[in-house]
């Protein structure tokens, strides 16, 4: 065969997979149909385990790599999952007959929650000078709405810097419908969120702790922050149940003070690294030729932070009341490591080592079971 039969060949075998791939998501959907009317879950793990081990099995017996296998397989059970999920959430159809508005609709995380709720039925209107996604009504400026009474559902999805303010603004108008923000800091917010408890709104508070391009919520967290009303608490979790998120509710400052390791530490590290990086001097190509798997692994999440907002970076950084805690924990451990190297003390570092396996270990034991 020719050099251009042979990648007709090919052309023609990527269009049987893409038939395939398409009659499985059709199969996909059927499945969480059946799933919905027995009542069981979206995700079954062992069944995942079983499926993926079998076609280890297979691949390898026709002589392909077990591993490129299972890696198309997980990519196509992850598209399954993202199926089946957003079938579920369309299928419980949570907002039909109700409305709900998000304030700063135009932004990443609001425009991802204004699809999020549209997909479950509600009537869904952005206020944000920015405008919104096409069908969505949209005014400019939420203080023009005379009935916010009408709304079943006010999200507040703006930078944290207007957020508490609007929080606050909204404690005075006095809505019925449920009040709660998207901020990923909350000490910023303290004041606003008061502000409406003490004017007896039914408010809390919510951090999904995914980006907005998030398509299938397995294994993401969203955080409820209870601010004393069960149930504004109760109807923001219920906009979750037909996901597979997992729930967690906590107080604000719990939340504060955990989020300062989880986002501001890893942040100060990445920064820091990319930091050190760009001041060595080092070519950024010439370290490429020398990079190993750590280094890489790494620099690809630094370099993904490096993308990021430098203005919310700094807020998370610098509003969280708890913030400088896990950076002098930073500092700290970075002048424990450069003690023990310098002073050449193994007994020190060996004891690092130790420390962070031991600390990790459970982690790892629960992505175990879950593989």
């Amino acid at each position: 065969m020719t050099l251009d039969e042979l990648r007709g060949q090919l052309d023609e075998l990527d269009g049987q997979l893409l038939e395939l791939i398409a009659r499985r998501q059709a199969a996909s959907r059927e499945i969480a149909a059946a799933k919905r009317a027995t009542g069981k879950g979206t995700r079954d793990y062992a069944r995942e385990r079983e499926v993926i081990l079998g076609v280890r099995a297979r691949a390898e017996a026709l002589g392909l790599p077990g591993e490129l296998a299972e890696d198309v397989l997980r990519l196509l059970i992850r598209s399954s999952l993202t199926t089946q999920e957003q079938a579920r959430v369309a299928a419980q159809g949570a907002g039909g007959g109700r409305r709900a508005l998000v304030i700063g609709g135009a932004g990443k995380m609001g425009g991802w929650f204004v699809q999020f709720l549209a997909s479950q039925g509600f009537a869904v209107q952005v206020a944000d000078p920015g405008g919104a996604a096409p069908g969505i009504p949209v005014v400019a400026d939420w203080h023009s709405l005379a009935d916010l009474d009408s709304y079943d559902f006010i999200v507040v999805a703006t930078p944290l810097g207007m957020s508490g303010g609007i929080l606050s603004e909204l404690a005075l108008r006095r809505p019925r419908g449920v009040v709660f923000d998207l901020g990923s800091l909350k000490s910023p917010l303290r004041g606003g969120l008061n502000a409406l408890k003490a004017a007896g709104v039914k408010v809390t508070s919510l951090h999904p702790m995914f980006g907005p391009s998030t398509e299938l919520l397995s294994d993401r967290h969203v955080i409820f922050v209870d601010m004393g009303s069960p149930e504004a608490l109760d109807a923001a979790r219920g906009l979750f149940s037909a996901t597979m998120a997992e729930q967690v509710v906590m107080g604000l400052d719990e939340h504060d003070r955990l989020i300062a390791y989880v986002l501001g530490l890893s942040h100060a590290l990445n920064i820091a690294f990319f930091t050190a990086l760009a001041e060595s001097g080092e070519a950024a190509p010439r370290l490429a030729k020398l990079s190993s798997t750590t280094f890489d692994a790494q620099l690809d999440v630094a370099a993904a932070v490096s993308e990021e907002s430098p203005a919310l970076y700094f807020e998370i950084q610098s509003l969280n009341d708890y913030g400088a805690e896990s950076l002098e924990a930073l500092a700290k451990a970075v002048d424990r490591l450069r003690t023990a190297v310098l002073t050449r003390n193994y007994t020190q570092f060996e004891h690092l080592m130790q420390q962070g396996f031991d600390y990790l270990k459970g982690r790892r034991e629960v992505v175990q079971r879950r593989a």
